[in-house]
């Protein structure tokens, strides 16, 4: 075994190391006090690691994963050893018993599950302190309130809608996107992607988002990229003709 003396600058405070273990794939970083005993060291390891403070060896590893020495001395003290800060505590757990990602399986864990009806019945439930306290959808007000904001949104757009038929020359202006984008209305209604009304619009330039499909649904068909659905009240139908070179004054 190696021997280390003690250095013989002011003792460091604390010192920040990593810990691995050979039973699973933790590796979190943690402060130690250099006075520490390598004893009580390994106590403070098995919280940490899960491993057995009797059935583990420790060894100190660099920055590269290169093993420096092993905390062998029950009775000395971690700065008896060379260790700086973020070097890592490996602990290799000798236990037979035990295989590796032994502590990290949840699958092996014995699970407390309840049916909705025992769940319901309980007192001590986050459940059952919302009912008491009628908060959230336990509030009959909010509850209103929610009933009423999901009826607007089911509606939102209908009375805009009313004005726009399959067919239409559009322009559809949406802030944030540049000025008007002119097409050709292809769809007008509800939606599966959405609550509310909605236009769909085959532009007249590959200006848009998809081709008239949105989450596997097709709601009409078109080329990529020219179609895009927008809320009633950004399309403005009427005589809105396909721009081309012919509608400018000069080149």
């Amino acid at each position: 075994n190696l021997l280390f003396a003690n250095c013989l600058c002011a003792p460091r405070m604390v010192v920040t190391l990593f810990v691995s273990c050979s039973s699973n794939t933790i590796s979190p970083e943690r402060r130690f006090d250099p006075g520490v005993k390598i004893a009580k060291l390994k106590g403070m390891l098995e919280i940490i690691t899960g491993a057995n403070a009797g059935l583990m060896d420790l060894r100190l590893m660099d920055a590269k994963g290169a093993e420096v020495c092993r905390l062998d001395n029950n009775d000395a003290d971690l700065g008896y050893y060379p260790v700086e800060d973020f070097m890592r505590i490996h602990v290799v757990d000798t236990n037979p018993s035990t295989s590796a990602g032994e502590y990290e399986d949840v699958s092996k864990v014995e699970k407390f599950e309840l049916t909705e009806d025992e769940y319901t019945k309980r007192t001590d439930t986050v459940r059952a302190f919302k009912e008491r306290n009628k908060l959230g959808r336990f509030n009959p007000e909010n509850q209103a309130k929610m009933i009423e904001e999901a009826a607007k949104k089911e509606v939102e757009g209908q009375e805009e809608a009313a004005g726009i038929k399959v067919g239409d020359r559009c322009q559809a202006t949406l802030p944030g996107h540049g000025g008007p984008k002119r097409g050709t209305v292809r769809y007008v209604g509800k939606t599966q992607f959405q609550t509310g009304y909605w236009v769909g619009v085959q532009y007249d330039e590959p200006v848009g988002k998809h081709n008239g499909s949105v989450e596997g649904v097709a709601y009409f068909t078109c080329p990529d990229k020219y179609s895009a659905f927008v809320r009633p009240a950004t399309v403005e139908v009427g005589d809105f003709p396909e721009e081309g070179f012919d509608d400018l004054d000069e080149m």
